[in-house]
């Protein structure tokens, strides 16, 4: 199968670079998966779960938190606010992010600000579920 160049990089490090076939992405738009060839698309990030694959039945599972993706027919780079492989990824670690977002949401007036808070709480008590955490 043909592939593309992934290069996924995190706060702190590079998490990811090399060829792939597929990247599953959890855009703010919708989960998209990108194959080559894909038509280019900029698009934000929301809370979830990267999943990369790099040839039949192999792969990674990226969590991330924020960010965006610039996709091309050759390549596609994720630039993540915060991102972890899911591996390092625990219960404690997504509940004290659940905890900080919930203290923005309290401390803020905004009922549009409460509301995207309230959003990123959802997503990241879905990503718990998700990874079986």
């Amino acid at each position: 199968m043909a592939t593309f160049q992934f290069d996924f990089v995190g706060p702190e490090r590079v998490l990811y670079s090399g060829q792939v076939e597929a990247v599953q992405i959890p855009g703010t738009e919708g989960e998209m998966t990108v194959l080559p060839g894909h038509a280019p698309v900029l698009t934000s990030l929301k809370v979830g779960v990267i999943v990369v694959t790099e040839r039949q039945n192999a792969g990674k599972r990226i969590f991330v938190q924020g960010g965006f993706a610039d996709i091309g027919p050759t390549g596609v780079t994720v630039i993540a606010e915060r991102a972890a492989p899911v591996e390092e990824v625990t219960p404690e670690t997504i509940n004290r992010d659940i905890e900080a977002v919930e203290l923005q949401r309290d401390a803020s007036e905004d009922p549009k600000v409460r509301e995207a808070l309230n959003g990123q709480i959802v997503q990241l008590q879905e990503s718990k579920i998700a990874l079986g955490l």
